[in-house]
């Protein structure tokens, strides 16, 4: 048996060596890139959290101003009373927009509900109405799809849910499913579902302007 040359056994160890120092070499270069990456995804973060806080803040105060100031949507829909949409604190007491609820506080007039399951069904109705228009205010939208809200309306409210609406035609077209004649009466076109034959059912769609001039 013929013993192993000690110059190849070191060879082979220096050329292991070699291998080994080249790979830790990379994963080090590797690790480098991913904390790299994890800095600037960090800073990305924090600078999206940033303008999205400016921008929740400023949109915010907005719809807030609109929904229960002295000219906003709620008094308009109420003849009157308080009404104010809050941000809630977490249960340290901390107060980040990105994360804090919100409460909303509704106060018809005459009445001094503690929370809103204290309201008639119209009341909420209307108090979600206002809030929805004050959003409408502060961010238009091309159109809106309103399914029965005038349902739990009286009469007396429903006129001013309509009234409401076509404040806002200039920016919005409302679709609004209803059942209701004094909601129809503030529509531009109605359209109903018919069935002069049975089993075949056809929309018909009539313009209000054009049936008046008819009329």
């Amino acid at each position: 048996i013929r013993a192993r040359s000690p110059s190849r056994g070191l060879g082979d160890v220096y050329k292991r060596q070699e291998e080994l120092e080249s790979r830790q070499d990379s994963l080090a270069d590797q690790v480098a890139d991913i904390e790299d990456a994890k800095k600037q995804l960090e800073n990305l973060i924090e600078q999206i959290n940033l303008r999205c806080r400016t921008r929740f803040e400023q949109t915010f105060s907005e719809i807030r101003d609109h929904f229960s100031g002295q000219d906003g949507m709620f008094r308009k829909l109420f003849g009157g009373g308080r009404a104010d949409v809050l941000l809630v604190a977490d249960e340290d007491g901390r107060m980040d927009v990105l994360e804090s609820g919100i409460e909303i506080m509704a106060k018809p007039p005459g009445k001094e509900p503690a929370t809103l399951s204290q309201l008639s069904g119209g009341e909420k109705t209307m108090t979600a109405v206002a809030l929805l228009m004050a959003i409408f205010k502060t961010r238009p939208s091309p159109y809106a799809v309103l399914d029965e809200v005038d349902a739990p309306l009286d009469e007396t409210n429903i006129l001013r849910f309509v009234r409401m609406l076509e404040g806002f035609k200039e920016d919005t077209q409302f679709i609004v499913i209803t059942h209701n004649p004094r909601t129809m009466e503030g529509a531009d076109w109605i359209y109903g579902v018919t069935m002069q034959e049975v089993g075949v059912s056809s929309i018909v769609g009539v313009e209000f302007d054009e049936a008046t001039q008819v009329a």
